[in-house]
């Protein structure tokens, strides 16, 4: 999931880019109180590493390819470079190995930076692997919305709402003959 792709709503996607922020905000005050005790080569190697290997190789990929589609291998190496579990145990390796520092704090920074700030998460296979306008993502996020817009409970069900019937052209809520399918997202008749 990326930014340009919010497959959760827009309000969910935003409170759960929010939760990074307000960790990468903590990781920053940790940068900040211990920066003197920070061994900086370190950090930019641990900062560097997670792009180094996970996003760079795909990102070229995928400039390179004339129709947008690179080999499952580059969303398998974003998605285990930024995975927290990944970057724990780089952080427990290095501790045990080297010992602990204040550098190891370039791993959360990186990750909570990407996911908090860019709105970069995990990178699923179905969706470009850089953050591009999908219609169908913009389909789902439409539907969702729709189906939120109610004072009652919620969600509505997608053939009631108005907007549904307006955009589907069907004639009233519940109109559908029983046992049919609800339109797709975004038919039109």
């Amino acid at each position: 999931m990326d930014i340009k792709n919010p497959v959760e709503s827009p309000v969910t996607f935003n409170l759960h880019r929010l939760e990074y922020l307000v960790a990468f905000a903590v990781t920053i005050g940790f940068i900040l109180w211990h920066f003197t005790d920070i061994n900086w080569f370190a950090a930019i190697g641990l900062f560097l590493y997670i792009d180094l290997l996970g996003y760079i190789p795909g990102a070229i990929a995928y400039r390179r390819s004339r129709d947008g589609r690179i080999h499952k291998a580059y969303y398998v190496l974003y998605n285990s470079m930024h995975s927290l579990l990944s970057v724990a145990a780089v952080g427990l390796l290095w501790m045990w190995l080297i010992g602990p520092e204040w550098a190891l704090l370039a791993l959360p920074f990186h990750v909570f930076g990407d996911r908090g700030v860019f709105g970069n998460f995990l990178k699923p296979f179905g969706l470009p692997f850089e953050p591009e306008d999908t219609p169908l993502v913009h389909q789902l996020t439409a539907m969702l919305k729709r189906r939120s817009a109610t004072d009652g409970p919620v969600p509505l069900p997608y053939e009631e709402h108005p907007a549904t019937i307006a955009a589907t052209g069907s004639a009233a809520p519940g109109s559908a003959a029983p046992g049919s399918a609800a339109p797709a997202v975004g038919a039109h008749r």
